[in-house]
């Protein structure tokens, strides 16, 4: 299929996002658990038109603790995302730089990593994640120190809960441009401390926990369309310094109106790292 021209970049669009509605129930999730499916109780959720503002025009003045988030040229010596053992010689090293420049953390540890396709042919041959079309955060107050005593042990967790720390995750294409479902990413200043849902993730050895925010008129979006390779979006899952303006930062893919026809699917990398300050 041929593709058609992108249209100019427009300051601002309008696109639905999928918000969580709180049902009373808590949500639960298996994941990569097909024999328990049967027990999911799975988020229900209500589609919202929102504005969405094109950051690029502004990526000089978003600061992480400030907005969640930061917006950055960012190249890479990685030549295949999907090998792992790449990845850790290569990418991990340029992701702790990258998270350091942006925090002032003094120390970087790169714990996890996830590809996520647009195609579904694709994520069955390549064995990756869909994009996630859902507002949503990945860490809460109680699944972020406890991944952090899961990667680096309790005893080791407990000093490091003594001085500052935080999960931040850098988000970027693996191959070509991001013209299908780009991630929206939201000013943390603008989620208020309500709407937080908790959603279980049920693995076969652990038990995982994320936020889905539920709507607020209040929540002011950004994308930074058709992203390329060599451009990286990092941004705050959680901060225990409860005093920064920003310690959550709700993201979600979504449909981008201005897709054109015949766009090659989304490819992507999420890397989530532990931060931890002086």
């Amino acid at each position: 299929m041929q593709l058609t021209a992108a249209k100019p970049l427009a300051d601002t669009i309008r696109a639905s996002f999928n918000y969580v509605v709180d049902t009373g129930v808590p949500p639960v999730r298996y994941i990569d658990w097909p024999e328990m499916e049967h027990q999911a109780i799975p988020p229900q959720y209500r589609q919202h038109e929102m504005t969405v503002r094109n950051g690029r025009p502004l990526r000089d003045t978003f600061k992480l603790d400030m907005h969640g988030f930061v917006f950055c040229d960012h190249s890479t010596g990685v030549r295949d995302f999907t090998d792992e053992a790449e990845r850790a010689r290569v990418y991990d090293p340029e992701v702790q730089a990258l998270v350091r420049r942006h925090s002032g953390a003094s120390e970087v540890v790169v714990f996890d990593h996830t590809i996520r396709v647009s195609d579904e042919g694709m994520r069955k041959t390549m064995n990756v994640r869909p994009t996630v079309k859902g507002v949503h955060n990945d860490y809460t107050e109680a699944s972020a120190p406890r991944r952090l005593r899961e990667i680096v042990g309790d005893v080791e967790a407990e000093r490091r809960f003594m001085k500052r720390w935080a999960i931040i995750q850098v988000w970027r294409p693996i191959r070509g441009k991001v013209l299908i479902d780009p991630l929206g990413i939201c000013d943390g200043r603008s989620i208020p401390q309500k709407g937080f849902i908790r959603v279980e993730r049920r693995y076969k050895d652990r038990t995982g926990e994320v936020y889905h925010i539920a709507h607020n008129p209040m929540h002011k979006w950004f994308y930074f369309p058709q992203m390329e390779r060599d451009e990286a979006l990092v941004f705050k899952v959680f901060d225990s310094d409860a005093s920064k303006p920003s310690r959550f930062t709700a993201h979600s893919a979504f449909d981008d109106p201005g897709t054109p026809a015949g766009a090659p699917p989304r490819e992507s990398i999420e890397t989530r790292s532990f931060a931890f300050f002086n």
